[in-house]
């Protein structure tokens, strides 16, 4: 398990894909991709998405994403991703009140089970007091990080 802090934006393409049916139909998919504004997200999908689809597409939306970590998972039957919510509890000094603050992240697994268990294993390692208050599977196809080139080359 590892994970990767970046600047990170949902992007929509609209396509037409052929079904199993063998019939054209047109389908938007969610990807994510790492990127530093919302031109090089476009840019960066583009080029990883024409070596995908045959034919046009149309890039439809981009936003940046409510999460800045992602966890990734090294197992191969992880093909999912989940939207994690979890509340950091802190105590407030001065009111000597519970306080909770939300973070979002992005998990990457095979099962609602496995997500669960990912965020366990990255927070166990913390000294973060936290709540799970929320796991919930997304509708993202993939995600894209940045690669410099010197990274792809040396791993060529």
């Amino acid at each position: 398990m590892r994970s990767k802090t970046a600047n990170w934006f949902i992007v929509k393409i609209r396509y037409e894909k052929t079904g199993e049916d063998g019939l054209q139909k047109k389908v938007t998919e969610i990807y994510v991709v790492d990127a530093v504004s919302f031109g090089e997200a476009e840019t960066r999908i583009t080029e990883y998405m024409a070596a995908y689809i045959n034919g046009e597409f149309e890039v439809q939306d981009i936003s940046r994403a409510a999460f800045k970590e992602i966890f990734f998972s090294d197992e191969e039957t992880a093909d999912r991703w989940y939207n994690a919510k979890l509340e950091f509890i802190t105590i407030d000094e001065k009111t000597e009140k519970e306080k909770r603050s939300a973070v979002t992240y992005l998990v990457q697994a095979g099962t609602f089970d496995n997500a669960l268990k990912s965020v366990n294993e990255v927070m166990g390692g913390t000294m973060i007091d936290y709540v799970t208050a929320k796991i919930e599977e997304t509708k993202i196809m993939d995600v894209y990080e940045y690669v410099s080139k010197d990274e792809s080359e040396t791993s060529e």
